[in-house]
């Protein structure tokens, strides 16, 4: 098991040299959660903006230069039916040899959320999409966040299942 003392692990904000390694973990994120074929090009497309800070931040665990154990990646956006701005989560991922690691990642990753959204007074937005374990995923949400605000449903897909589709070019 690998061991990190709840005190020393640290959420940082990415930057552009985090980019490879962001890169990989986000191509990872979508092989075990993506229902749909991922596009590298849209993906850098939503992550290089919060790299350099540009409607978005990125915060990782790692140091830098190092390998980047898990990432919130969150870009200020606003609802289909508002001009009002939010923050959006767009992915909150560690991977799977960190997730049973001392040091609670996923409790920080989601308490660094919320610090940007106190920080710039912007409502969050936050969920869990994964056909994998989701039943945890959402306790763990539910003692972050407080009660759900409703679910997602897929018709015709499950998460990490784009591989399994014939054709996956979507």
């Amino acid at each position: 098991m690998i061991e990190s003392s709840p005190d020393t692990l640290k959420i940082r904000v990415a930057t552009t040299d985090d980019m490879k390694e962001i890169m990989a973990l986000a191509m990872s994120a979508c092989e075990e959660n993506g229902f749909l074929n991922p596009n590298p090009a849209k993906l850098a497309a939503e992550i290089w903006p919060a790299l350099v800070q540009h409607n978005g931040i990125c915060g990782v665990i790692g140091q830098p230069g190092g390998k980047i154990e898990g990432l919130v990646l969150l870009r200020i956006g606003s609802m289909w039916y508002s001009d009002a701005q939010l923050v959006e989560e767009k992915a909150i991922f560690i991977y799977p040899e960190f997730r049973s690691a001392k040091g609670g990642r996923a409790k920080k990753l989601c308490a660094f959320s919320k610090k940007v959204a106190d920080g710039l007074g912007l409502p969050l937005i936050i969920g869990v999409l994964s056909n994998h374990r989701t039943a945890a995923k959402v306790k763990m949400y539910e003692r972050q966040f407080g009660a759900p605000a409703g679910a997602f449903f897929l018709y015709g897909a499950k998460t990490g299942g784009w591989h399994e589709i014939e054709g996956t070019e979507h």
